[in-house]
């Protein structure tokens, strides 16, 4: 595989809890996040204009504008502008929000303007990885077509970022998604380098396995997971894909913790493992809203699990035989 961008830890820290996903946290905590994932050794972050309409990205400036820049990876996202708005725009499932209301723009011109104005809100001098974020049917429903066509065809939004990695601006660019199709659009139809999955390929799901993850591996590119515990579902939570669980989720996850339970295993630490075993997987990036939540993902990451679980999760069929599985 022809090796391109890759961040530099394979843990990283998604900025959705900083945006006030769910409920609302303090600027305080928000930074002393930050602060436990940099002691915990945590050198990616992630965050968008979406997240709190701005203030995820604003929280993780203020907290890293004092880090040395070449000593960790950054990304954020474009496809939404934001327009100031006294009221500001609340949009679930994030429950506060900056002065700004959100504008789709999937042209070359909205992601150079996006870059930009995250470069400002950041107060950061580099972003390192540009995703083109949310173009799936599951946020645009039929509309998805139409973005789709103006984020990948001339004067649109994936030529532009290419232009931007060929400047210098960005070292990478992708789509920052839920689903795999958008991707597999992308590689047939653009040079995008990294891709940002969210809760598709988990103990609940590997989806990928079968065309995504052979094309990335063709192509050299790499995939970042969101979402490693689904909406905090493996976690113990009851929400799945940000919607609440149905019936079938539950009943999946009591198999997962039968298993779990006859090894030893905390289900949260395999789930967490269980995708960056993927040689194609560059990092994963669970969501954390305190330091309690950081400091946990950091020692579930590096708990031992014994083989013969993961085993026992094939043998059981609740995982590929072809899912390749942590040492």
């Amino acid at each position: 595989m022809n090796q391109r961008y890759r961040p530099i830890t394979r843990l990283g820290l998604g900025g959705t809890g900083l945006g006030d996903m769910y409920h609302t946290t303090s600027d305080e905590a928000a930074r002393a996040t930050v602060d436990a994932a940099w002691d915990a050794g945590i050198r990616y972050f992630d965050t968008a204009p979406h997240y709190g309409a701005g203030l995820s990205e604003h929280r993780f400036g203020q907290a890293l504008r004092t880090r040395p820049r070449g000593e960790y990876t950054l990304s954020t996202k474009v496809g939404r502008l934001l327009a100031p708005d006294v009221a500001g725009e609340v949009a679930p499932p994030f429950v506060s929000a900056l002065p700004f209301r959100r504008v789709i723009d999937f042209t070359a011109a909205g992601a150079r303007r996006s870059v930009e104005d995250s470069l400002q809100r950041l107060a950061l001098g580099s972003i390192d990885v540009v995703y083109v974020h949310d173009l799936s049917v599951d946020a645009f429903g039929d509309s998805f077509e139409h973005y789709f066509r103006i984020a990948a065809g001339p004067g649109g939004a994936f030529e532009e970022l290419v232009r931007m990695r060929e400047e210098g601006l960005i070292k990478a660019w992708g789509l920052g998604v839920n689903t795999v199709e958008p991707c597999m659009r992308a590689l047939q139809q653009s040079d995008p380098d990294i891709f940002l999955l969210a809760g598709r390929y988990t103990l609940m799901e590997t989806t990928p396995l079968e065309a995504l993850f052979p094309l990335c591996m063709e192509r050299g590119a790499s995939v970042v997971l969101g979402g490693p515990y689904n909406s905090g579902f493996l976690a113990g939570g009851d929400r799945y894909d940000y919607l609440p669980a149905r019936p079938e989720h539950y009943e999946r996850r009591e198999r997962l913790r039968q298993v779990a339970g006859r090894h030893g295993v905390d289900l949260a630490a395999a789930a967490l493992q269980f995708g960056a075993a993927h040689p194609v997987v560059s990092a994963t990036i669970p969501g954390a809203s305190s330091t309690q939540h950081l400091g946990r993902n950091a020692v579930l990451m590096a708990l031992q699990i014994p083989a013969a679980f993961w085993q026992e999760l094939v043998h059981e069929g609740l995982l590929p035989p072809d899912a390749p599985l942590p040492r």
